[in-house]
């Protein structure tokens, strides 16, 4: 289960005007739990963990057990932004950290495609599936989407090329009846999972797109599930101890009575590097509009208390960090004694790293606290696949209830498109003839 402790803020506000937030926050708990809400049309991941079927589960690993057979040691998974930072984060979480140089492999490599437009990117990535024996997962749901669908074009080619099985290597996560990937899917015979309509990409970790190469990187999404089940359950309680109503409340009060305009997510583990990469797409395409939105930050310490921690502890105060904290180590390694103790560690010896680890953290807690940086702790048991369920959807509907606290629509994008038509102009789409000449006189050109 996942808890916030609030603690940390409570010398930068008072007890009344928390109060109000969270009566706010439960106002908004109402209109998200009713559906009556903006974007409402997109709340298919409310229910999601309580909801996928076996049979689902079973294909991915149907798919994975047929890789495996063709001795697949690799999986190219091409998507961007929430079609393949959910995967990303769970694969990094639960991983050795080392397992890129581990000896014995009995599950495949997972690597990302089709979220830059880097041509070295490309070009190093084909290096490797030239030494391996490739699978392919694209997630689009048109299949037009630029990033993606040039890197697809790219590795099909290769595939179709080298593998007379090709259409067996490669699965589409798409549109159930419509789009470019769709079409080609029926086309070529690719086995295909859908992307739920109601689901928007930055809430679908629990969906095929995340839960397909979770399972063929070798881990348990039955576990996930339940871990997101439990939490489900538990969040659906309008209760003031409710945790995502506890982080709404706060997170709205910092920003609007006291300026604080960053949030930085904080891990102190480098596996939860990824989470928050995939946190920062959620909160920050979900509340970043109308002119409105905390900007969504990530720090991974110890390491960035060496490089970001002289900004944190006394830059411009306009931050206040979440803290992800994991309360147990799923290893153990103790500091031994050095009879010339030249390092002048001794007094650590019999101490776990992990302890050191917790210090630390503790240690800088109370030092940007008095710093003037208010501090949110969300706490997990340990990293594994049920407590990143948890935390997944944790952080999903802790995000619907913020959003509609700050009067946005949690579920659009619509700047997201001002990029992506002055890209289409520049490289010549057909379509945009008009918009390429304004933009070539607005260049001198």
């Amino acid at each position: 289960m996942v808890k916030v402790n609030v603690g940390g803020c409570s010398s930068f506000i008072k007890d009344t005007e928390f109060s109000q937030y969270l009566d706010k926050a439960l106002s908004a708990f109402d209109v998200l739990d009713g559906g009556q809400g903006a974007g409402n049309d997109f709340l298919g991941w409310k229910h999601l963990p309580s909801s996928v079927p076996e049979s689902l589960v079973v294909d991915c690993e149907q798919i994975r057990d047929a890789w495996k057979a063709k001795g697949v040691d690799l999986v190219v998974v091409i998507g961007i932004g929430g079609s393949y930072l959910g995967a990303r984060c769970a694969i990094e979480a639960l991983s050795h950290n080392f397992s890129k140089q581990l000896k014995d492999k009995k599950n495949p490599d997972v690597v990302f495609a089709g979220n830059n437009l880097s041509e070295e990117y490309v070009a190093e990535l084909m290096d490797l599936i030239a030494e391996r024996n490739v699978g392919c997962v694209v997630i689009s749901k048109s299949g037009t989407t630029t990033e993606p669908a040039v890197a697809f074009r790219i590795v099909k080619d290769y595939i179709e090329k080298n593998y007379s099985d090709a259409s067996e290597r490669i699965v589409a996560i798409t549109d159930a009846v419509k789009g470019a990937l769709k079409t080609l899917s029926t086309q070529e015979g690719y086995k295909t999972f859908v992307v739920p309509d109601d689901v928007g990409g930055r809430f679908s970790v629990l969906t095929p797109v995340g839960l397909l190469p979770i399972v063929l990187a070798g881990f348990d999404v039955r576990e996930m599930l339940k871990g997101a089940a439990e939490m489900e359950h538990s969040l659906a309680n309008r209760s003031l101890d409710n945790p995502a109503i506890q982080y709404a409340a706060m997170r709205n009060l910092l920003y609007s009575e006291y300026g604080k305009k960053v949030e930085i997510m904080v891990t102190y583990n480098p596996k939860l590097q990824y989470l928050g990469e995939w946190w920062k797409q959620l909160y920050g395409e979900s509340e970043g509009k109308d002119g409105k939105g905390i900007f969504p930050a990530s720090v991974n310490n110890t390491a960035d208390l060496h490089s970001m921690g002289q900004f944190i502890q006394e830059g411009e105060r306009v931050m206040f960090e979440t803290v992800v904290n994991v309360e147990n180590s799923n290893r153990s390694v103790v500091i031994g004694v050095d009879p010339q103790n030249l390092d002048q560690l001794n007094y650590l010896s019999g101490k776990h790293v992990e302890h050191c680890n917790a210090m630390a953290q503790l240690g800088t807690k109370l030092a940007h606290i008095d710093g003037g940086v208010p501090q949110i702790e969300v706490s997990i048991d340990r990293i594994d696949e049920r407590n990143l369920g948890a935390i997944f959807y944790f952080f999903e509907f802790a995000c619907g209830v913020s959003a509609y606290t700050l009067g946005v629509n949690p579920f659009n994008q619509p700047g997201v498109e001002a990029y992506k038509k002055n890209m289409f102009a520049l490289l010549g789409k057909p379509g945009y003839e008009e918009l390429s000449a304004k933009i070539k006189e607005r260049l001198g050109e």
